[in-house]
This record gives C-alpha cells, sequence and structure tokens, in this order.
C-alpha cells in the first residue's frame, strides 16, 4: 500500500477524499447536524455562522446537511450508472468483437449514430421519455455512455481474438462461449476497470446537470445539481455561500474521481510501468 501511495500519490489524495465521500454518505445521519428536509422560517437566507456552518437557503434548511445527504445521491447515480454502463459496455463490446461479420457491423453503425449525439442531449431525450426521478436519471445517463463503453471495450477485444491462445483454443474444439468466458473477458479486466473509474466523474457532471436544467432528481431530495439550480440565479450574489457550497463538493468529488482514474490507468497499463 505504501509503495502505491508512493508511486501515485494524487491518486491516494484521490482514493482518501472519495473514502471520506463515502463514509459521509453511509454515516449522513449521525453527522449531518439538522435534517436535511427540516425547514425553519425564522432563519431563512443566513450566512455560515456557529449553528449553520454553511448557511441556510431559502427554506431555512441546512446547506451542510443537504450536502452530506447530497453524497448519498450523486454516489448513488454515479455507481450504480458507471457499473451498469461499464458492465453492459463489456459484454456488448466482447460478444460484437468475437462474432464479427454483420452482427458487429450493424451494432457498431447504430453505436455510431448514438455516438453522434452529445450526451446532455441524448441524455435529455431519455429523461423526457421516462420522466424525472432518480431511477429515470439513471436509465438517461446509461443510453448515452453505454455506446462509448462498448466502443473502449470492443477495441481491446479485437485485438485478444488474435491472439495465438484464441486459436489454439479453437482448434481443441472449445466453445465460444468457454472462449469468451476464459480468454477474452479476463483479459478486458484491465480496460474494464479503468473505463469505471472514468466513468465515475463523468455520471457526476451529468446528473448534476440534469438535476440543474430541472430533469433529474426532484425535490426535496438532497442533489448537489438541484442545490445549485436553486441557488445560481437568485442567490449568486446577495447569498454567494450558498452556490459555492454544492459547486465545490461537485468540483472536489470530479476532480477525486479523475485523479483516481489516472492512477488505476497508469497501474494497470504496462506500457506506463518503470
Amino acid at each position: 500500500m505504501w509503495r502505491l501511495v508512493r508511486a501515485y500519490p494524487l491518486g491516494a489524495f484521490g482514493a482518501v477524499v472519495l473514502a471520506a465521500m463515502l463514509a459521509a454518505a453511509v454515516c449522513a445521519p449521525w453527522l449531518a447536524p439538522y435534517d436535511p428536509l427540516e425547514t425553519n422560517y425564522s432563519v431563512v437566507v443566513r450566512p455560515p455562522s456557529a449553528a449553520h456552518l454553511l448557511g441556510t437557503d431559502q427554506f431555512g434548511r441546512d446547506v451542510l446537511s443537504r450536502i452530506i445527504f447530497g453524497a448519498r445521491t450523486a454516489l448513488f447515480v454515479g455507481l450504480v450508472s458507471s457499473f451498469v454502463t461499464a458492465t453492459l459496455g463489456a459484454l456488448v463490446g466482447v460478444a460484437t468483437a468475437y462474432v464479427g461479420g454483420k452482427v458487429d457491423l450493424i451494432a457498431q453503425r447504430v453505436i455510431d449514430v448514438l455516438l453522434s449525439f452529445p450526451l446532455i442531449i441524448l441524455a435529455i431525450a431519455v429523461v423526457a421519455a421516462l420522466g424525472v426521478g432518480t431511477l429515470q436519471v439513471i436509465a438517461a445517463i446509461i443510453v448515452p455512455m453505454l455506446p462509448r463503453a462498448t466502443r473502449v471495450v470492443r477495441a481491446s477485444a479485437l485485438a485478444i481474438r488474435q491472439m495465438p491462445y484464441i486459436e489454439a483454443a479453437h482448434s481443441t474444439g472449445v466453445g465460444a462461449l468457454r472462449v469468451i468466458g476464459r480468454h477474452v473477458l479476463p483479459n478486458v479486466t484491465a480496460s474494464y476497470i479503468v473505463m469505471l473509474t472514468a466513468f465515475l466523474a463523468e455520471v457526476i457532471v451529468l446528473e448534476a446537470s440534469l438535476s440543474f436544467l430541472g430533469l433529474g432528481v426532484v425535490e426535496p431530495t438532497p442533489a448537489w445539481g438541484l442545490m445549485l439550480r436553486d441557488f445560481a440565479g437568485q442567490y449568486a450574489e446577495a447569498a454567494p455561500w450558498l452556490p459555492l457550497a454544492p459547486g465545490m463538493a461537485i468540483s472536489l468529488a470530479v476532480f477525486a474521481f479523475n485523479l483516481l482514474g489516472d492512477a488505476v490507468r497508469d497501474a494497470l497499463d504496462p506500457r506506463l510501468r518503470e
């Protein structure tokens, strides 16, 4: 562990930040000083103080408590969306690369069509079809990011398919499913892990963007993007501490995920080892 910390100090810093976020999300009921949904109109839009370390919002709710509980929303949406996207993308990418032919050709043309749309536009289209809510946001994130995951894993699987040990397995009469399960999937694990960590940062930004536009999670659920939507326009000048808190939380989470993802990529790529 110490060698990993010395070799990738920025990655270790990102891991520590994410561990703190995860601990805050799990222990939110005990760490939050107030109920994140409790309103108190006698302390509306108060600046940071000893009673409310990050101030209060327009409903008198404690901002710090909502930031802590908002970590639950961000991590839940981020982890579920990234895991499902990376896993489905790995399975589809490996299957199409191994089968090849018309199946791969049709699949890649569909992926090209989906990749032609910006992430946010395709996500908005999915939300418009499914409606708003946490599960709908997860689906809206999976659909536009799945083609990217498929394309990354397919590139690795195509190279692996040409390896001599794959030909040797075929010559012994091993079936396609066994070859994929025993030889192809284990060898794309590094790409899968790197892709999973890289997607986490993008998913958090995408979820915050959808919530900011009013297409993500709904009130009164604590969510960083939703807090920015409520604070940014109306209170950016009168109460700058309100948009600053969720903005810093989103930035720190994305920064930590990117640092961790870069470290994982460097550790798993033999071409980058000393």
